[in-house]
């Protein structure tokens, strides 16, 4: 359904054409004269105009001209009594969609409706394709690969990815920052039925109210300092796809209810508009807070939470899972070597158990930084102890080059660390022999084998 403004001083002609756009389906909204035209023009989201060339004040053509500043897009229909080529070639150079002159049958003003709105129709999906290319296509740095663990913890959250993917059903991902959300809000994107349409990704932390409502929902030319043309908000650009909402944690509580209702309904206003928008979107929310603690302190709605918490999906930060350790830092130095154009490297045992006894604040993103240095500063086929970051090495005091990498984790924690450290100092010193390793442990050949398999060691 679009809307149609007719603008004719004659009132018979104004009203019939109006019902006949009714009849048809779609909105007739009418003036008297041309500055009453414009204003309803300015107030209402119109998709086709129709008026008069011959008016006191303001003619057709003047009409046509402060449309065409206002939205050159919205198609312009002129009709006249009084027509003469001269008229109608002056109007069309202006940008007129067509030129009538009266009398017409009502079948005329049909044609003419539905081929305004095809038209509209058309440059709507034009500008919805060109806006969705521009989003996506700076977004495609922002991807960090697959997901890869083969700690429990990690395959629970893929078989939770496999139950959930095909269905409609909300999600939200938790965790600390850098461990991977959006990681796990694509996967599910790409295992959905909607993997062929977009994934528009949003981060709500990072934005003012004001500037995310728009972000969020578009804005209408006008509606606000700044606003010189109609945006299209995230909700209309993920139509048909998925919507990742990162950090919704950070929502101010007077944006928390649009955006319940746009969850709710999956309907929404532009900003400035009044006019009602219904989108087909799935949503999958991310934060790193705690979000019933949030409610508990009246930050967040407590509908909002149960309405995006349908499914909740938590991944574990990287000191709790380090037997991925090693699969994710062969699958990052993989990576980061193509996309820096470096050859191929390995990292060495002695590098790897530094990985592996760090505490890692920073999870995933910590590591692939840390291993991009490492990678800068590497000359040789292998990523040594001294290419790694300098918090990552041996203190000079520490001639054992074991070391407590967290001071404030566990015992447990702490020997553990120490037990995987030593492992591999024995596992290098013995040159990958397996017996000789645990001869120097002082342990058994088959106690070495659970150990190697308890820290990924390979």
């Amino acid at each position: 359904m679009g809307t149609v403004l007719v603008i004719d001083d004659h009132e018979t002609v104004r009203l019939g054409i109006s019902k006949i756009v009714d009849r048809m389906g779609h909105h007739g909204l009418t003036a008297a004269s041309g500055a009453e035209g414009l204003e309803l023009f300015r107030a209402q989201d119109v998709d086709f105009v129709i008026t008069d060339l011959k008016m006191e004040g303001m003619d057709g053509v003047e009409v046509l001209r402060r449309i065409r500043e206002l939205d050159p897009d919205v198609p312009v229909m002129i009709i006249t009594a009084y027509g003469t080529v001269e008229t109608a070639v002056e109007a069309m150079k202006i940008g007129a969609f067509d030129f009538v002159t009266k009398p017409f049958a009502p079948e005329v003003v049909r044609l003419k409706v539905t081929r305004a709105m095809e038209l509209c129709e058309a440059r709507r999906a034009r500008n919805r394709f060109e806006q969705e290319t521009e989003y996506l296509r700076g977004q495609v740095e922002l991807r960090c690969g697959e997901l890869v663990g083969r700690s429990e913890a990690m395959q629970q959250i893929f078989r939770a990815i496999e139950k959930v993917a095909p269905t409609d059903t909300t999600v939200l991902i938790t965790g600390e920052s850098g461990t991977g959300k959006e990681l796990v809000a694509r996967a599910i994107h790409a295992k959905s039925k909607r993997a062929g349409g977009p994934f528009v990704a949003v981060n709500c932390g990072a934005l003012a109210e004001g500037l995310l409502e728009s972000e969020l929902f578009g804005h209408e030319r006008g509606a606000f300092t700044g606003a010189v043309r109609r945006k299209m908000g995230r909700f209309e650009l993920a139509n048909g796809g998925t919507l990742f909402l990162d950090e919704i944690s950070e929502i101010s509580p007077a944006l928390q209810v649009k955006l319940l209702r746009a969850i709710q309904e999956r309907t929404f206003e532009r900003v400035g508009s009044e006019r009602t928008i219904e989108v087909d979107v799935r949503i999958v929310a991310a934060t790193n807070r705690n979000l019933e603690e949030r409610v508990r302190q009246g930050l967040f709605r407590e509908d909002l939470l149960y309405r995006i918490m349908v499914v909740p999906i938590e991944i574990p930060p990287l000191r709790d899972r380090r037997e991925d350790i090693v699969d994710l830092s062969k699958h990052l130095v993989e990576r980061l070597s193509q996309r820096l154009g470096m050859a191929q490297k390995v990292v060495s045992d002695e590098a790897l158990g530094r990985l592996m006894a760090h505490h890692w604040p920073g999870n995933v993103r910590e590591l692939e930084n840390a291993l991009e240095q490492a990678l800068v500063f590497c000359d040789g086929e292998r990523i040594e102890v001294d290419c790694l970051p300098t918090q990552l090495r041996p203190q000079p005091h520490d001639e054992s080059t074991l070391s407590i990498s967290n001071d404030q984790a566990s015992l447990p924690e702490i020997l553990e660390d120490l037990e995987r450290q030593l492992i591999l100092k024995a596992y290098h010193e013995s040159g990958g022999t397996k017996t000789e390793t645990a001869r120097r442990l002082g342990i058994k050949t088959s106690a070495l084998y659970y150990k190697l398999d308890k820290y990924g060691i390979r």
